[in-house]
């Protein structure tokens, strides 16, 4: 078997997640919680514990501290020891030529001199924003057995949705003949996953003419086509399941995938490993639920206590959902408190919100959100972190709520329309 530690994995974790709005203004991407306990960059960190490779560097950029505290030393992912570790990298600040990163290949230039460290025959360049569960060990040596100077991984995408990836065309041999990066009319709906091997002599050798050169900044855009004709360049085929969470509606269809075990989304089998410091999961003990709760078809997290009822729904660490109280079709984040009475439908609460008596939220017209309205057209409403909500508020469809905001009510029974944001108190 060949050594694991001749592959060094670059770690694509400085995403803004713009799309994701509020759920990604205080955090960065990869550190939104997804299925109750975890983070959405758990997945990609332990798919390089299951894939045993040892050396990772995490670059970061963007709000990263809680990204930075949920990862610590690496060691509830295996990745702390003598020959084994992850080196948070963020963007070298201040230095003359170098300030945030530019793009995808500017960040991992920037690094070379870590790279250097370690001189590895091959390098894997992840994101960690996406939900799936990959063997690299298996690519790593397709990779090999093909001599390819660089290994794309990809899978079928509806043809609809392929221009908002790179999509290759590849021959009878799997090598890539055409490359497309987020065409209007893509010649081939087999998309990019953003997983590369990379030869590492190669790979520096194109970060310096292209990168250092200030010819482009990004992998899709300006490196693979740049690599394309002159090295052999081959695609990787994955069919497993597989989901960019870049969206509200996307990142709420992936939770909801979890209760789905016909989708392939399988939490019990894929083995994710998790920081359970963060919020204190593990101190937190069993749920309880009342002897008139009811929970249908749920993940129900450590530490909630459920007297209402709760249906199809995922619920974070220490939720409360009081008697009378019923939520649907949700996603609720850490130690949100749902008072009695209240319904939730169809909605992403993140953690330390309060929700009084008596309110009614998530339905109405599907009016598409005034303010963000590419973000938010699907019926989800979504409510910041540490939001107060009054009793008998009743709140629509495709609303935002932004983070910190405490709404005064001195009129009983508030409305907010669907499409509405509150940004303010």
């Amino acid at each position: 078997m060949r050594n694991s530690r001749d592959t060094l994995v670059m770690l694509l974790a400085g995403g803004v997640g713009s799309r994701l709005n509020i759920l990604a203004t205080k955090r960065a991407k990869p550190a939104v919680p997804f299925a109750g306990m975890y983070r959405i960059i758990d997945f990609t960190l332990s798919n390089i514990m299951h894939s045993d490779l040892e050396v990772v560097g995490v670059l970061t950029q963007y709000k990263p501290l809680s990204l930075m505290d949920h990862i610590g030393s690496g060691e509830h992912w295996n990745l702390y020891g003598r020959k084994r570790g992850i080196k948070i990298l963020p963007p070298h600040t201040g230095e003359a030529d170098s300030d945030w990163y530019k793009g995808t290949a500017d960040a991992i230039y920037q690094n070379i001199p870590f790279m250097e460290n370690y001189k590895p025959d091959k390098v894997l360049i992840l994101s960690g924003d996406h939900i799936y569960r990959m063997d690299y060990e298996k690519m790593i040596s397709f990779h090999e057995k093909k001599g390819a100077a660089l290994t794309i991984a990809a899978m079928p995408v509806p043809i609809e949705e392929a221009h908002r990836f790179g999509v290759m065309v590849v021959n009878e041999s799997d090598e890539i003949i055409e490359f497309q990066e987020k065409v209007k009319n893509p010649r081939s709906n087999l998309a990019s996953m953003g997983i590369y091997v990379f030869n590492y002599r190669i790979l520096c050798e194109e970060l310096r003419n292209i990168v250092g050169n200030k010819k482009g900044f990004d992998f899709g855009k300006d490196i693979i086509p740049s690599m394309l004709n002159r090295y052999k360049l081959v695609c990787y085929k994955f069919n497993d399941y597989w989901r960019d969470v870049g969206t509200i509606e996307s990142y709420h269809s992936a939770n909801m995938d979890c209760l789905d075990p016909s989708t392939g989304l399988d939490l019990y089998n894929w083995g994710l490993c998790t920081n359970l410091q963060d919020d204190r999961i593990g101190d937190k003990p069993p749920s309880l639920f009342g002897p008139a709760s009811i929970c249908s078809n749920s993940i129900v997290s450590r530490g909630c206590i459920i007297e209402g009822e709760v249906y199809n729904s995922v619920l974070s660490p220490g939720v409360r959902v009081m008697k009378g109280a019923k939520v649907y079709d949700s996603v609720v984040f850490s130690n949100v408190l749902i008072e009695s009475n209240s319904v939730i439908k169809r909605c992403i609460i993140d953690k330390h919100v309060q929700i009084g008596t008596d309110c009614i939220i998530g339905e109405g017209e599907d009016t598409p959100n005034r303010e963000f309205p590419s973000h938010l057209s699907c019926g989800i409403t979504v409510i910041g972190k540490n939001v107060h909500i009054p009793d008998n508020t009743t709140i629509g469809k495709n609303c935002i709520i932004y983070p910190d905001v405490i709404i005064n009510n001195n009129l009983p029974g508030l409305v907010i329309k669907s499409g509405e944001t509150i940004k303010f108190t």
